[in-house]
């Protein structure tokens, strides 16, 4: 609903424009020169020319953001491996820890819930 309010909203201005400025001008692009075109077209083609690019660099600036981020997630799961592996090797030093204590002459300390 809210697009079909903003169509007509454009639609209107659109109308508006053509309406009232229809002065026939002479558009000079470099060395070219185009005349008899109405002074609506060239608002309507700026306004549609900016909006071009403006959505260009909102484009240029997501996919930088995108892999900013891509590479921000890969470092996470990098530092979630490392506790992991961290983890594991703490658990062993407990073993370990326990098997000094207590004197035992069992070579490799053996857990069911280790990881």
């Amino acid at each position: 609903m809210i697009t079909l309010i903003l169509l007509l909203v454009v639609g209107s201005v659109m109308a508006y424009l053509a309406q009232n400025n229809l002065a026939q001008v002479t558009l000079h692009l470099g060395h070219y020169a185009f005349s008899g075109i109405p002074l609506f077209y060239i608002i309507i083609g700026s306004l549609l020319i900016g909006l071009s690019f403006s959505y260009l660099i909102s484009l240029i600036n997501s996919v930088f953001t995108f892999f900013a981020m891509h590479g921000k997630d890969n470092k996470i799961k990098q530092t979630k491996s490392e506790i992991v592996d961290l983890t594991k090797q703490i658990h062993q030093l407990e073993l370990e820890n326990e098997k000094l204590k207590n004197n035992s002459t069992v070579v490799k300390p053996q857990d069911k819930n280790a990881l």
